[in-house]
């Protein structure tokens, strides 16, 4: 068992290692092949992020483990918006731009609510993975066409946070980038297969669905990018970076990673029952929760944070708890489900009405 721990942790490790990699040197590439630094945040950076989310579910869902798969999208769509974006509002508070209201967070909920409605018939088929991977072209074609009507004042601070990420002593020469390129996309294959053989030994251990190990352990390790980065740019004062950042990795993981884990599925991409009963809706209220939170004074308290975090803790309690399939399961769920949400929710509209009354008075 603690072997099995100690090659999770090297999967983890290689898997952030060649994320970074692959990151620079492809942001590099880009910079020096004329591509504006606002169009790499919003492409390279953006997805880089989310390359240990299609390492790991692309490799599971080719080797059908199609479980962890779907885990993995699901459960690291939750740490993002809950965990992450919570912890960084802990942090400090973040002010939210009006792009990512008007735009970005509701193409993640659609993004969100698109992922339900396919997965609805309990499987994500191949034509279901197509159409999910021709919206992300679309959708990234529309970034790169928007990004040349931006203004100068956008434009430095994605140039400037982008140079930031990108800097570092490897140099600026194309083969040294190429390298960084080759060897990041290596070191994701070798750690998506270190950490998925890791995961499924570890389920069949402990006598733990792969699907519970998807959304825990697999889901938070591939997401450690996502952390870095947020908590970074918040404590930078790029607080706008930070929520883009969570918010785009969000979107990608359904779009992309579900799309081409579903494409490489020897067939079709199975949901279970408890994922369309519980952790699916869980996603969804999460995604729609920003909504309202973002745009009542365009900003994320610490207190708001801290409500995500703390339903991220509730979360992983139920999970731990159908591990064990404890009394106290089913109650927790429907505690969750049937009052915990619908009441955040409620109370975000009323926060939100508020604010509409307030602007109109």
């Amino acid at each position: 068992m603690l072997i099995q721990l100690f090659w999770v942790g090297i999967g983890l490790v290689l898997l952030v290692a060649g994320a970074d990699a692959l990151v620079r040197g492809a942001s590099r590439l880009a910079l020096a092949f004329g591509v504006s630094p606002l169009v790499v945040g919003l492409t390279v950076v953006a997805f880089g992020t989310s390359a240990p989310e299609m390492a790991v579910s692309v490799g599971a869902s080719h080797t059908g483990n199609v479980d962890i798969a779907i885990g993995n999208v699901v459960g690291s769509n939750i740490f993002n918006v809950l965990f992450v974006l919570g912890l960084a509002a802990v942090v400090a508070p973040l002010v939210v731009s009006a792009q990512l209201i008007r735009q970005e967070v509701p193409v993640m909920i659609g993004a969100t609510l698109l992922m339900f409605l396919l997965a609805s018939d309990r499987g994500v088929s191949r034509v279901d993975g197509a159409v999910l991977l021709a919206l992300l072209i679309a959708y990234t074609g529309f970034l790169i066409v928007q990004s040349r009507r931006q203004t100068t004042s956008t434009r430095l601070e994605y140039d400037e946070a982008v140079e930031d990420l990108v800097a570092g002593k490897a140099g600026s020469h194309w083969a040294v980038n190429s390298g960084l390129v080759i060897g990041g996309l290596a070191l994701l294959v070798l750690g998506a297969r270190t950490l998925v053989d890791a995961a499924v030994t570890i389920a069949v251990l402990l006598g733990t669905p792969q699907l519970i190990v998807g959304l825990t352990i697999v889901a938070a390790g591939t997401s450690l990018p996502e952390v870095a980065t947020s908590v970074v740019a918040t404590i930078r004062g790029e607080r706008d970076i930070a929520v883009g950042n969570v918010v785009g990795s969000s979107t990608f993981n359904v779009l992309g990673v579900l799309g081409l884990s579903a494409l490489v599925a020897p067939g079709d991409v199975p949901v279970p029952p408890s994922v369309l009963a519980f952790d699916l809706p869980v996603m969804t209220a999460a995604a729609v929760a920003c909504l309202p939170v973002f745009f009542t004074g365009r900003m994320i308290a610490r207190w708001e944070g801290a409500v995500f975090l703390a339903y991220y803790v509730g979360y992983t309690a139920y999970l731990v708890l159908a591990t064990q399939r404890h009394e106290a399961t089913e109650a927790l769920s429907d505690a969750m489900l049937g009052f915990v949400l619908p009441i955040t929710l409620l109370t975000l509209a009323v926060s939100l009405a508020g604010e509409f009354r307030g602007r109109r008075g």
